[in-house]
C-alpha cells in the first residue's frame, strides 16, 4: 500500500450552499463539481488546490455516516484520502498488515473513483480512504 499522493481531504459540513462561497473565497478558487453519492447518503463539492482536492461533504440523511459524524463531532475534517494504483490491492495489503478495514473491497465513490476506507481504530484515530481511478 504505497500512496502516490494525498488525493483529497474530506471536510464534513452542515450545508454545502452556505459553505461553498466561504471556501471559494478563502481558497481563491471555484468549486468545480457538486455531486450526490446516494449509496453514501452524501452530497459533495470539490475544489482543486495544486494536486490535492478539498471535498466538502453534506449529509443527505441524518442516519448516514456524515450525518452521524456531524451530530457527534460537528463540522470539520472527516478523512484523508490517499491515491493508490489499485484500491483492492491496497486494501488487501492493509489487511495483511493488521489494519482493520471498513471496506473489504472497493466501491464506487464520488467522481467515479474506486474507494475503500481503513478503520480509524487501526490508524491512530484518523479515518483514511484509499482511492484510484
Amino acid at each position: 500500500m504505497k500512496p502516490t499522493h494525498i488525493e483529497h481531504i474530506g471536510i464534513a459540513v452542515k450545508n454545502l450552499d452556505e459553505c461553498i462561497p466561504f471556501y471559494e473565497k478563502i481558497l481563491g478558487t471555484k468549486c468545480y463539481s457538486i455531486e450526490e453519492v446516494k449509496d453514501q447518503r452524501v452530497r459533495t463539492a470539490f475544489f482543486m488546490i495544486g494536486q490535492t482536492k478539498i471535498e466538502l461533504l453534506e449529509s443527505t440523511d441524518p442516519e448516514g455516516p456524515i450525518g452521524k459524524f456531524l451530530e457527534k463531532r460537528g463540522e470539520g475534517v472527516h478523512h484523508l484520502a490517499f491515491a493508490v494504483e489499485d484500491t483492492d490491492t491496497a486494501l488487501n495489503e492493509a489487511k495483511e498488515a493488521g489494519i482493520e478495514l471498513i471496506d473489504k473491497q472497493s466501491r464506487k465513490g464520488a467522481e467515479g473513483l474506486k474507494i475503500g476506507f481503513l478503520h480509524p481504530k487501526s490508524t491512530k484515530g484518523v479515518l483514511m480512504e484509499l482511492c484510484c481511478k
